[in-house]
């Protein structure tokens, strides 16, 4: 088995340059429609790869309503929210608000499961998100008073919150032994069915960008997006749980920072370097307190 730090490594890797890529998937083709197309091809790839396998892609009803549940919140409303979010703000902020699931996720598997909220745990996501919030400072300033700004964050913390719960089912699911890559083409399938019924009611129109950057950026989101990364954080969650798996979501901004002084000519401040070295040591208080 993959051992939890290597699972980490390639869905933060992976999560962290998609923030680029999804920027690139906005513009012609509405956000539900850009949803639909990534979940419906990254379901099919995932379904024939199983089937290839010989892995059965036959689940009961019951189980059907789980998954249809998985989709409908994982890869369906949470991801028609971060692509909503970043036609108002910036990319960055957006990755900031989402870092806010390693407080859900935790409080939501006290609810759910009667789960005990380790002290570490707490402590680790505290640094974490003060950490990241270091990393955007100037766009968090910037954020006062602007109802474009306010909007989009309005649209990440939902799209958050809806994340945290869809951790919530496929814990569930997992509890069930649903096999990890079989349940989630399906629940891919049914998150571009939400994403397809949200469209429609919607009235968006169903275009579709035939220029590179489109058709690029949709590939990596659909291949390295989504199968790769899911199928990694999904092996992640099954082996340290929901809350410490949540912490993906406050190393992948660092990751997109490094990314964006690469190619976006981000320029570094004292504040961003203490940035990322908070929330590093909250992601490594978090991860080596489970380990002991």
């Amino acid at each position: 088995m993959t051992s939890a730090g290597v699972l980490f490594l390639i869905a933060t890797a992976i999560w962290g340059s998609t923030w680029l890529a999804i920027k690139l998937q906005l513009g012609v083709v509405a956000p539900e429609a850009s949803v639909t197309y990534r979940f419906a091809l990254a379901a099919l790839v995932l379904g024939v790869a199983c089937a290839a396998r010989g892995r059965s892609l036959a689940f009961p009803a019951r189980t059907h309503a789980w998954m249809a549940a998985q989709g409908a919140t994982f890869f369906g409303l949470n991801y028609i929210g971060v692509y909503i979010a970043e036609r108002h703000v910036a990319s960055g902020l957006v990755a900031v608000v989402f870092t806010t699931i390693v407080f859900m996720t935790p409080l939501g598997m006290r609810i759910a499961f009667g789960t005990p909220i380790a002290p570490r745990v707490v402590l680790g996501a505290a640094l974490g998100v003060v950490g990241v919030a270091m990393l955007f400072l100037p766009e968090l300033r910037g954020a006062r008073d602007d109802v474009e700004t306010l909007l989009g964050i309005g649209y990440a913390f939902g799209a958050t919150m809806i994340a945290a719960i869809g951790n919530l089912i496929t814990m569930r699911l997992q509890r069930e032994q649903v096999p990890v890559f079989t349940g989630t083409a399906w629940g891919m399938a049914y998150g571009a069915l939400t994403a397809a019924v949200c469209a429609t009611l919607a009235g968006v129109a169903w275009t579709f960008d035939a220029r590179l950057p489109y058709i690029g950026s949709l590939a990596y989101l659909v291949v390295l997006g989504s199968v790769v990364a899911f199928g990694a954080y999904f092996l992640l969650l099954r082996q340290v749980g929901p809350a410490l798996a949540s912490f993906v979501g406050v190393s992948t901004p660092v990751v997109a920072m490094v990314l964006s002084s690469l190619f976006e000519g981000y320029h570094w401040t004292g504040a961003a370097a203490m940035g990322v070295v908070l929330a590093v040591a909250g992601n490594v208080l978090a991860l080596r307190g489970r380990q002991r």
